[in-house]
């Protein structure tokens, strides 16, 4: 049986307590110790941030491992549709390139749409993010990017970023039809992500992740640990830092985005150190993952964004 959040939570709380009441033990004839400072996020680069889904410009995945070694980057996101073979001998040599040039692997990006009156189209895509699951177990990755997918009633993405980000219903439902369509399809998916170890995060991304509320609304009814945030910094396109906020307790991922030569789709001037803080009160440790979505070269506009990400999320002062 699949573990709630609650259980989990509360398991681990045991757990924790025991190790300390033996730590305290152990230490009762030592002195204090004065905590380091802490060491700051490790940061990624999606391989996203080569392609941009620009034509003629998509990049091998075992090309973005070399380039995101070579310019200082800590670890890799994968982006799914960027794949060109995801067979498993490939998928051991990407581990093996990574682990040649020092850098983990961290995120699978994948894109799946529940957004649908068809209980056929949402099982295929069911099967299609268990599938996804096998294949972040087999690359050692431990979280993946999920979504909700969108209501489709947009001509194309051009179109709904033009009206940022927002789309009608399908005629004849409701946001309240979409939300059980999304949950039921969730909880077909988590006792794979709890066998494989992989942690799904629901990004606030477009459909019914287009809002705070909207995503906090399912990974509650989940009620799973395998379900939490992966927390896109690019994806509120007004006032972001409130929605941002809300998010970071259940944020297991984030994807900071920067938009150097101007944004693909549209711009946001976003205050880093903010974002930064605003992660640190709520205790968030893990990989920040950088999303290139801008017009200049990704050669001279990932290292910048990289600086920038490390002066943000760099070590914290004693």
């Amino acid at each position: 049986m699949p573990t709630s959040r609650r259980q989990f939570f509360a398991q681990t709380a045991i757990a924790a307590g025991a190790s300390a009441a033996i730590a305290a033990k152990a230490d009762e004839a030592q002195q204090p110790v004065t905590p380091a400072p802490g060491r700051g996020n490790p940061i990624a680069v999606s391989t996203y941030s080569f392609w941009r889904f620009k034509e003629d410009a998509k990049l091998p995945i075992e090309t973005c491992i070399d380039e995101a070694a070579r310019m200082g980057f800590d670890a890799v996101e994968i982006l799914q549709m960027q794949m060109e073979s995801e067979e498993p001998a490939q998928l051991q040599r990407l581990k093996q390139r990574a682990l040649i040039n020092g850098v983990s692997l961290c995120g699978l990006s994948t894109h799946q749409g529940f957004l649908s009156p068809d209980p056929a189209i949402r099982q295929k895509n069911i099967d299609h993010t268990n599938r996804a699951i096998e294949l972040a177990y087999a690359l050692g990755i431990p979280t993946m990017r999920v979504n909700t997918g969108r209501w489709g009633t947009s001509k194309d993405f051009d179109e709904l970023m033009a009206n940022r980000g927002i789309e009608p219903r399908l005629e004849g439902y409701s946001d309240d039809d979409g939300f059980k369509w999304v949950i039921d399809s969730f909880e077909k998916c988590i006792p794979a992500a709890e066998k494989c170890g992989v942690t799904l995060g629901l990004e606030n991304h477009w459909g019914l992740g287009l809002t705070p509320e909207g995503v906090l609304r399912i990974i509650k009814a989940i009620d799973s640990p395998w379900l939490r945030c992966t927390l896109d910094t690019g994806n509120f396109l007004e006032d972001p830092y409130d929605r941002l906020e809300m998010l970071a307790p259940e944020t297991v991922f984030v994807q900071a985005k920067t938009y150097f030569g101007g944004g693909v789709w549209y711009s946001l001037d976003l205050d880093y150190t903010r974002i930064a803080d605003l992660l640190r009160r709520h205790g968030y440790r893990g990989y920040v993952s950088l999303e290139f979505e801008g017009n200049e070269d990704w050669r001279t506009a990932i290292p910048q964004s990289l600086s920038l990400l490390r002066s943000a999320f760099g070590s914290e002062q004693a």
